[in-house]
């Protein structure tokens, strides 16, 4: 955003923070600093919260927890309402039918951020592409802070934001839910895809989310869109903002495509050679996609090529998206524990011709297995599956393969070594969220990765 929104004026303000978790956390300090009356509600027990519980109390910020308490909302003059909390709450519900004004961290942040900003949602691919946009834009001298859903609040990013900063955001589907008025100079969608069909009433309405992302945009805006998306390439003809496409398998006119050899940006005054796909160590079509759409956006605040061709030399990957862990004995390891949805999971076993022994199963998000089969059928040769939607994706994927039941996910690595052979690969690539047996994504990446490093040392 060139000019900060309309300055939100906290102080003396009495506000609820609905959520202990980071962005909740980070909110309830970022008001507090500013002179509001906050105060922090959450439906956990407080043994649950002992460290969150400490550091509100430490900054003198007042809390609720076991239960959120309709006074609290009722009494307030705003409602901010962290990422995980469902607007469907009895007691938001009822905040809005008071006509409180209920918004999200982000809205919170972006009333007060300084300089321009980019951001990046879809179903698969955000994290990787935020990351790497970030990259380019360092590389390339701009004051550049990368926040939002990859681990950094945004209100956390507001003090040292100045006019000259580029703020990269990922942006989820939770996020986008609460943002009546904030409204990135760069919009990326990258695809939309079924997810957290646990928390929307339909995909429609899942895809409504990420669309809120356009919502706000002016005509001096850009959204960078997928052309191979169906939805998004509907929705490009009707957004109030400048349209860039891009593509792996259809040249465009204005944005970036790749011809099966480069990287090709396209404006209405020029057509230039980014970079060469020889060049690139990301595997996988999904990720072709991704610096297609990386490169737009950095090319849209005039990233140099030359940075940006540097960028994608060097660049690895990311922690937990499709990251070669070691090889033992001619068997190569992959964690992909951000592979949370089908889709994701589609797109990493899309990455190997064959020779697959594939970990799924955590905590059913509403998904359709079956999507899978064609490809397990095709490229894996035995399935390891564990936790709470086992026996449901043990169902649906039954006569295509050897299926094991696992009770845990270093029991699932050993027997996935036990069962490879030179040349094979070993897959975490979950198409589950993790909460049955782990904190985050990345905690059951990291269990992975010591498991497969005790057996690295066995």
């Amino acid at each position: 955003m060139s000019v900060p929104g309309p300055n939100m004026l906290v102080a003396g303000k009495k506000v609820v923070v609905v959520g202990m978790a980071r962005s909740g956390l980070a909110a309830a300090e970022f008001l507090s600093k500013r002179g509001a009356s906050v105060k922090v509600s959450d439906k956990r027990p407080e043994e649950e919260l002992k460290a969150e519980v400490e550091f509100l109390r430490r900054n003198d910020i007042a809390y609720e927890v076991g239960g959120h308490v309709e006074r609290s909302f009722l009494d307030a003059d705003l409602v901010v309402v962290s990422p995980g909390v469902p607007f469907r709450l009895p007691v938001l519900q009822r905040a809005f039918e008071s006509g409180k004004e209920v918004i999200g961290e982000v809205e919170l942040a972006s009333r007060f951020l300084r300089g321009r900003v980019i951001g990046i949602t879809g179903s698969n691919g955000k994290t990787t592409t935020t990351t790497l946009v970030g990259e380019m834009l360092k590389t390339s001298g701009f004051s550049t802070q990368v926040g939002g859903n990859i681990g950094t609040a945004l209100t956390s990013l507001v003090d040292q934001s100045t006019p000259e900063t580029i703020t990269v955001i990922e942006l989820s589907s939770f996020q986008l839910e609460a943002i009546p008025t904030f409204r990135p100079d760069i919009a990326v969608l990258l695809n939309i895809t079924p997810d957290h069909m646990d928390r929307y009433d339909s995909f429609d309405d899942y895809a409504r989310a990420k669309l809120n992302i356009l919502k706000n945009q002016r005509p001096s805006d850009c959204a960078v869109l997928n052309l191979e998306d169906d939805i998004l390439r509907r929705s490009g003809e009707s957004i109030g903002s400048r349209a860039f496409w891009f593509s792996t398998r259809s040249e465009v006119r204005q944005g970036t495509y790749a011809d099966g050899e480069q990287f090709i940006f396209c404006s209405a005054t020029q057509k230039e050679t980014v970079a060469r796909l020889g060049e690139i160590q990301l595997r996988g079509r999904h990720n072709l996609e991704n610096i297609a759409a990386a490169i737009t956006a950095a090319r849209l605040v005039d990233a140099p090529t030359t940075f940006i061709a540097e960028t994608l030399r060097r660049f690895q990957g990311v922690e937990h998206r499709l990251e070669l862990v070691a090889e033992i004995n001619g068997v190569k390891f992959y964690n992909d524990s951000k592979a949370t949805n089908t889709d994701a999971t589609i797109k990493a076993l899309e990455s190997f011709k064959g020779g697959i022994l594939l970990i799924l199963g955590g905590r059913d998000k509403g998904s359709d297995f079956r999507v899978l089969r064609s490809l397990v059928k095709e490229r894996v040769k035995n399935l390891i599956i564990l936790g709470e939607a086992s026996e449901k994706i043990g169902h649906q994927l039954s006569g295509l393969v050897p299926i094991t039941q696992a009770e845990n996910l270093e029991v699932a690595t050993q027997m996935a070594f036990e069962k490879a052979r030179p040349g094979d690969v070993v897959l975490l690539a979950p198409a589950c969220a993790s909460f049955d047996m782990f904190q985050n994504y990345e905690h059951r990446g990291r269990v992975f990765k010591e498991s497969v490093q005790r057996l690295m040392g066995s």
